[in-house]
């Protein structure tokens, strides 16, 4: 799962990293607490390449109103093909959702849950695999929103939770942002879980608990508490 992310960094790491012809300016926004239902920076599948904030949330073409939109935040890579929610966007609709790390809650003092940050050990922004759609509401209003791709979770990631965000390798993206209708035996393959040898976490403050607290304090590595004197 991936319900906590942060993007923090600057417009023109963004262009350069992702081959943009630019970053609209006010987009490449520092934000250290991103959570569903927020607007979060996507690059879609449109050509060319178009960079645009979104709705983090699928709410498919089909639906009656936004209700969906909560419980989609994340998309099983195994099931995309078969899901009514997701099918149609995994043949048409990708995109990529830049990142420069994100959270994950481990098992903390007592009945607690100690949250995590973890990034690329080589990379200061990567993307997560995503979906896109957009909806028309009954007013007749456009609302464009996505969802991140999950898989199974590798070794570093398995102790904290039994599923990770699809972090895609920079050689992919130019498939996977395809404007085409591609069959989900070539994409497929590109949804495993990023090399673990790659990745590295360490301990944050409970500051990330709280969407409202949005700072380079929730990245801040956490302290340990002094060690008591021997004698």
């Amino acid at each position: 799962m991936c319900g906590r992310f942060v993007l923090a960094t600057d417009g023109q790491s963004i262009q350069t990293h992702f081959n943009l012809v630019a970053v609209p300016a006010g987009l490449a926004v520092a934000r250290y607490n991103i959570a569903p239902t927020q607007s979060v920076m996507v690059i879609t599948n449109q050509s060319p390449k178009t960079v645009t904030m979104q709705k983090w949330g699928l709410i498919p073409s089909w639906s009656k109103d936004t209700s969906m939109a909560s419980t989609l935040i994340n998309a099983r890579s195994e099931t995309l093909e078969e899901k009514p929610s997701f099918r149609t966007a995994f043949k048409r609709r990708r995109c990529l959702i830049p990142a420069t790390g994100f959270y994950e809650w481990g098992k903390g003092e007592g009945k607690t849950k100690q949250p995590y940050y973890i990034h690329l050990k080589d990379a200061p922004v990567f993307a997560f695999a995503g979906l896109w759609e957009t909806w028309n509401s009954p007013d007749g209003d456009m609302v464009e929103t996505c969802t991140i791709i999950t898989t199974e979770p590798n070794d570093l990631i398995r102790p904290l939770h039994h599923r990770m965000a699809v972090i895609l390798d920079p050689d992919d993206y130019d498939l996977w942002l395809s404007p085409e209708e591609l069959s989900p035996n070539l994409l497929k393959p590109l949804l495993n879980s990023y090399p673990e040898e790659r990745m590295a976490y360490y301990a944050v403050s409970s500051l990330v608990n709280n969407v409202r607290n949005d700072s380079p304090d929730c990245i801040k590595p956490l302290m340990p508490p002094a060690q008591k004197p021997l004698f």
